[in-house]
């Protein structure tokens, strides 16, 4: 038996299992009970190249952990541990001391959205199990769910769990369009409401209700019922940070002992910013659950460069921003597309691909008034495995000749390689527009981010904003992106916010993925690593790719293009003339905010 399809050690083979389950496995609507579930989609999943990624993975976050405890281990015996907790609670009494009860914050999302309208348009769908998506799933019918089928799923694994599943084509325009008649119903709220994707986002109701002379309960139950009544569509929603779904409706009494009650059992992952694997870190040091924060305090505090400590105590006192803004335009970082499919060697039809991409990016960068002068290439390996290269220019671009140029320069000294998908982003912007668009028309204007397929396949969005948003803080970046088995069919491009909002401003979404997502030059001498952050002081664009090399292990290139052992050698004489850039005491933390 290979090696590769041997079965993982107990102690990797639960949080494999966990892995492999996906980022939408707290779904609403799914059972309580994952473990067959979990059990069927690690046997179907068995043998393929995911399914080895996914192993190496969790392998690789495992080991990482280990070398977490050790660090703490040591940290705890040389630390005065009384005077650390004596620090924590000055930091607690500080935070309490910030808290705002005084807005009323109401969060929406609607219920299985995609499958919804799909419903409108077909109601012999309704009460049927069925899927959006063909290759990937963006979404499922509450249906479907109770069978273990979510977003971010392959067909074929859905399929197993539900063998009379019915698989549906993406519609775009169907659900940009409802998504523009709900913002719209929500917007006469709150004018300045922020739309976190096509189907969610934030109000703050504070001016209507004292204006109307009705309490927060009526007003979010005739926002609810007027969607209903003008759309046919449901949605749920919590007067503080909550999901009740579906067409559900929860209020959170606005005091800080109920506060701080309702986090004491919430599960860390429900948190805004914390991931897949900033939860297994959590799990390794005792915190499972909010309340769990204030118990290992002492831990966090200790490790604050791996998870904020900061970050960590708003989250157990349940401190957040009352501050509803729509997003602005010069908060706008990159414009990117890219494209999945079917795993292709052949290059003439892998550069037809990148065409495809750069054409898709040239429209999109026109219509939303943008240039750039630094450009990404990221391409995904048939293994599952993600590699970037960026070139910058003096010049700006927007045309697909350019973009496709320098795309075609970056990657065919790769080749040859077995890619399922690639992807262009642009950095270093430049506005071309006079005016500028906010609120949610900029979703559907074109003028917002085109990102990794996370709103687009509907599978999971979670990542920064800035401090006067939803949530204060979070938790340094753990590297929880690109995760999800990706559509392999050119299916239509969904303009959603969750795919499209700017980088450093976006409620939840990533950018290209936490890899592949291009960095702005600080400086006319200086570039930034898009895997590490690292400002690199480099010459040329040479430089920067050996840099990148490193971050990304070119020994899984070496081993895709079957590399000679010259190769190979230069290869790693290029990681270790970079290495001393990876110290980590020196690497910076991810200040990104949460939800």
């Amino acid at each position: 038996m290979d090696a590769a399809d041997s079965d993982p050690p107990p102690s990797q083979s639960k949080s494999l299992l966990k892995r492999l389950a996906g980022p939408s496995a707290a779904k609403a609507g799914l059972t309580a009970d994952q473990s067959e579930i979990n059990r069927i989609i690690a046997e179907a999943s068995k043998g393929s190249k995911f399914y080895e990624n996914e192993k190496k993975k969790d392998k690789e976050l495992t080991q990482r952990i280990e070398k977490l405890l050790h660090t703490r281990e040591a940290a705890m015996k040389e630390a005065d541990l009384a005077q650390v907790e004596s620090s924590v609670s000055h930091l607690l009494a500080e935070l309490e001391s910030q808290r705002d009860l005084n807005q009323i914050i109401v969060h929406f999302d609607l219920d299985a959205f995609f499958a919804s309208v799909e419903i409108l348009h077909n109601p012999e769908l309704k009460g049927k199990a069925f899927g959006v998506g063909k290759g990937v799933l963006t979404t499922a019918s509450y249906e479907a769910r109770k069978f273990g089928v979510r977003s971010g799923m392959a067909g074929f694994i859905a399929k197993k769990l539900c063998p009379e599943l019915i698989l549906l084509s993406i519609h775009p325009e169907r659900y940009s369009n409802m998504s523009e008649k709900v913002m719209a119903i929500f917007s006469r709220y709150d004018p300045d409401m922020l739309a976190a994707s096509c189907d969610e986002g934030y109000l703050n109701i504070t001016e209507y209700c004292r204006q109307h002379n009705v309490t927060p309960d009526e007003c979010v139950s005739e926002m609810r019922r007027i969607v209903e009544e003008e759309t046919k569509l449901t949605v749920s929603a919590g007067i503080a940070p909550n999901k009740n779904k579906p067409n559900g409706q929860y209020h959170l009494p606005f005091d800080r002992n109920s506060i701080k009650e309702f986090m004491k059992d919430l599960p860390v992952r429900k948190v805004p910013g914390i991931g897949r694997v900033n939860e297994r870190m959590l799990e390794s040091i005792g915190v499972t659950n909010c309340g769990d924060i204030y118990t290992h305090r002492a831990s966090l505090a200790l490790l604050d460069k791996e998870f904020g400590l900061r970050f960590m105590l708003q989250t157990y006192l349940g401190i957040a921003s009352n501050v509803v803004l729509p997003h602005q335009r010069e908060e706008r970082k990159s414009i990117g597309a890219e494209r999945t499919f079917q795993p292709l060697t052949d290059q003439t039809k892998i550069l037809q691909k990148l065409e495809e991409v750069a054409e898709e990016l040239e429209t999109d960068m026109t219509e939303s008034g943008w240039t750039g002068r630094t450009v990404t290439l990221k391409y995904k390996l048939d293994n599952y495995q993600v590699f970037t290269r960026a070139k910058s220019l003096e010049r700006w671009i927007t045309k697909r000749e350019d973009l496709f140029a320098i795309g075609k320069e970056l990657l065919l000294p790769e080749l040859p390689l077995k890619i399922r998908l690639i992807g262009l982003r642009v950095t270093k912007l430049k506005d071309l527009k006079v005016s500028t668009d906010s609120g949610i028309k900029r979703y559907f204007n074109g003028t917002t981010e085109q990102t990794s397929p996370r709103k687009r396949r509907k599978t999971e969005v979670e990542e920064s904003r800035d401090d006067e948003q939803i949530w204060p803080e979070s938790m340094p970046s753990f590297d929880d992106g690109d995760d999800e088995i990706q559509n392999v069919e050119d299916e239509p491009r969904v303009k959603s916010p969750a795919s499209e909002s700017a980088s450093a401003a976006s409620p939840r979404s990533k950018p290209i993925s936490a890899k592949a997502a291009g960095k702005k030059r600080s400086t006319a001498e200086s570039q930034a690593c898009p895997v590490c952050d690292k400002v690199l002081e480099t010459k040329d664009n040479q430089e920067l790719n050996a840099h990148i090399d490193f971050c990304l292990s070119r020994g899984a290139i070496d081993e895709a293009q079957g590399a000679s052992k010259e190769t190979k050698a230069k290869a790693k004489s290029q990681a270790d003339a970079w290495s001393w850039f990876l110290d980590p005491k020196t690497k910076p933390r991810s200040k990104g905010k949460g939800k």
